[in-house]
């Protein structure tokens, strides 16, 4: 099989969906591995160490995606990539179709064979592709978080953790997942006073063991999140539903009563976000300010570490990779059935329900287009 690898141009987004290692690994498969050139430059992986494991070092994203079989990514294509989609494709990468229709209407139009990283689920039913990325995103939170609320890039003026005599800033968290867990457990670090909210009473009762009582936990209803929100200077939205649309826990209204200078960081922006003022921003032009708030609405936040990133990532994406390579797309899906939960788009049908009810559209089991 012949993998493309091409260089990521959404803002800002420097990973790369392969590593060298990972080159080296499938040209001894017998695969041929396309990788346009400077893709993992800014990830510390220069052209020259893929063309030592054995890639094909190309000056053209068109002959990556064209010439390939199975195209690897890390995020979702952009609309001047579209161009690229045609029939029996296959597509590996962060898709994120639930809020963009536009993308969806491409990859069936084309009859891509389009397979999801967020959606992809283990024996446990956990979700291992977007995991890594969830721990990179939820620690970052916080950091960010912790930045702008540093009066000259908009904040309260307050220092995360305090000062003897000072009281810490206020964290409020919503989703005690993996984002969640991983910005409580860096707020903590920071000495901050930290609030979690999840819907999973047993979850939170898991992670008041896991803190040995330093995080406080509060049951997810719009009476809590209102009143946490109001008290805290830092927000974190981390709030997922596989696939589908996030929903809008922190509304308008709930902004407005937020302090003055306070900061939401809303993680779920992928997904459409969980607060209802955000919208996604980029690395570029990261923040806004709606009554006050800074929001920060970065839709690929990973990307700004993107060597810690790129490693974690293809740790946990490249055994599937080796794996379609190796069988073919249809094969490979129908012997996994957590594989077989990836797929989002097969030949001009959605195959996920969560996308397909957040865009009001009909959708087909993967079993049944498969055989």
């Amino acid at each position: 099989m012949i993998v493309g690898v091409p260089k990521e141009i959404k803002d800002n987004e420097s990973r790369v969906g392969i590593t060298p290692a990972g080159v080296k690994a499938l040209t001894e498969a017998g695969h041929k591995v396309l990788v346009e050139t400077q893709a993992g430059t800014q990830s510390g992986f220069p052209d020259a160490e893929y063309q030592n494991a054995g890639a094909e070092i190309v000056g053209d994203a068109g002959y990556a995606w064209g010439k390939a079989d199975l195209v690897v990514k890390v995020k979702e294509p952009i609309e001047s990539e579209y161009v690229y989609f045609r029939e029996g494709l296959v597509l590996f990468t962060y898709l994120h179709l639930a809020p963009v229709p536009a993308l969806t209407d491409k990859l069936l139009e084309a009859k891509v064979i389009g397979i999801a990283y967020e959606t992809v689920r283990d024996r446990q039913g956990s979700l291992p592709l977007l995991t890594p990325m969830s721990e990179v995103a939820g620690r970052m939170s916080v950091q960010v978080g912790a930045s702008y609320l540093e009066k000259e890039r908009g904040g309260r003026g307050i220092l995360l953790g305090g000062v003897p005599g000072v009281p810490p800033a206020h964290v409020a968290i919503l989703g005690g997942g993996v984002v969640g867990t991983n910005a409580a457990r860096i707020a903590l670090g920071f000495g901050a006073k930290t609030t979690l909210i999840d819907v999973n009473l047993n979850r939170l009762r898991e992670l008041e063991d896991i803190f040995g009582g330093r995080l406080s936990t509060l049951a997810s209803n719009s009476y809590n999140i209102a009143q946490a929100t109001r008290e805290a200077d830092l927000v974190i939205g981390g709030v997922l539903i596989p696939g589908a649309t996030a929903p809008k826990l922190v509304t308008r209204g709930m902004v407005s009563q937020m302090k003055k200078g306070a900061v939401i960081v809303d993680v779920a922006i992928d997904q459409g976000g969980c607060v209802e003022t955000a919208r996604p921003t980029s690395h570029s032009n990261p923040s806004y300010v709606v009554d006050g708030v800074v929001h920060y609405c970065v839709t690929n936040m990973p990307g700004a570490v993107p060597h810690t990133s790129t490693l974690a990532l293809t740790n946990s994406t490249f055994p599937y990779v080796l794996r379609i390579a190796n069988q073919g797309a249809r094969e490979a899906i129908r012997q996994d059935a957590g594989l077989a939960e990836g797929l989002n788009t097969w030949l001009g049908a959605i195959t996920y329900r969560g996308v397909a009810e957040s865009q009001n559209r009909e959708w087909t089991a993967a079993a049944s287009l498969l055989g």
